[in-house]
């Protein structure tokens, strides 16, 4: 499959597209449910954006990851997909996913990884760290807010005991900021789970969002919230000051459920806001 790709301050953002697909049936809701609020907004993104739903209306997700990689310093992908068939996301999602596909696509193994941010421990996002029981990138670091480990061992459930478990050894607790090389850094965006964390690039010259921006009617409405959010009123003001200070510096949000993984928020937030 294709792979979309940008260059930020020397590093080059490469889009490596997992899977596509609807919500499984256990979750999936309908759009004026998922999205409280966002009444207004769906005729029209549903002509300007056909890609994000289906054929009776519902929401089509697209799974991203991304990998940074730069001419000195490390190789560092953010969040690892939903993994394999038998994965903690195999409930919901489309499984088994294709991020290792898509990297072979560009020429790099998982040994190659040297980080892997973790932007939250959903299992869409941390599932393909961990296949047969073996963390996936064993060269790598993989780093997640304490806040979100603290969470997720206070809830239990497959992701932990699954995915958390096994990457142990090289796993590292973040709290708060953190640069990982040159114009490169992590960025705390609680809300969507108590410690989820975005990657920085340049002066946010482009953000990798993770779930901070779920759908594009986020981007028309920054205030719209997200069903399965655990703090929707803290994720709806991180979500509307972080989107501010991209918008202001000109930069490219980086999402991984929107149908296009590289967005100008200037120019969303003109078409949708005026």
């Amino acid at each position: 499959m294709h792979q979309q790709s940008a260059i930020v301050s020397g590093i080059e953002v490469v889009a490596l597209c997992d899977a596509i697909g609807p919500m499984g049936e256990s979750l999936r809701r309908p759009l004026p449910e998922t999205f409280p609020g966002a009444d207004p907004h769906w005729d029209r993104l549903r002509r300007e954006v056909p890609e994000a739903f289906g054929p009776q209306g519902e929401w089509v997700l697209h799974f991203h990851c991304f990998v940074l990689r730069q001419p000195q310093g490390p190789t560092i992908l953010v969040d690892t997909g939903i993994g394999a068939e038998d994965s903690p996301a195999a409930f919901w999602t489309p499984v088994p996913g294709g991020l290792l596909g898509a990297m072979a696509g560009i020429g790099l193994t998982p040994e190659e990884v040297d980080v892997v941010v973790l932007t939250h421990l959903h299992s869409d996002h941390a599932s393909g760290a961990v296949l047969n029981g073996e963390p996936v990138f064993p060269n790598a670091r993989h780093l997640v807010q304490t806040d979100e480990l603290d969470w997720l061992k206070g809830n239990g459930g497959p992701v932990l005991d699954e995915v958390v478990g096994p990457l142990t050894p090289l796993l590292d607790t973040v709290t708060g900021e953190r640069t990982l090389a040159p114009n490169t850094a992590i960025v705390p965006t609680p809300g969507h789970t108590p410690g989820h964390q975005s990657v920085v690039v340049g002066d946010m010259d482009l953000l990798v969002a993770g779930d901070v921006v779920l759908h594009p009617v986020q981007l028309a409405d920054p205030s719209v919230t997200y069903l399965y959010d655990e703090d929707s009123a803290r994720a709806a003001t991180t979500r509307t000051a972080i989107l501010a200070r991209v918008r202001e510096r000109g930069g490219v949000l980086a999402a991984p459920h929107l149908p296009e993984p590289f967005v100008p928020v200037p120019q969303v937030w003109a078409a949708h806001n005026g």
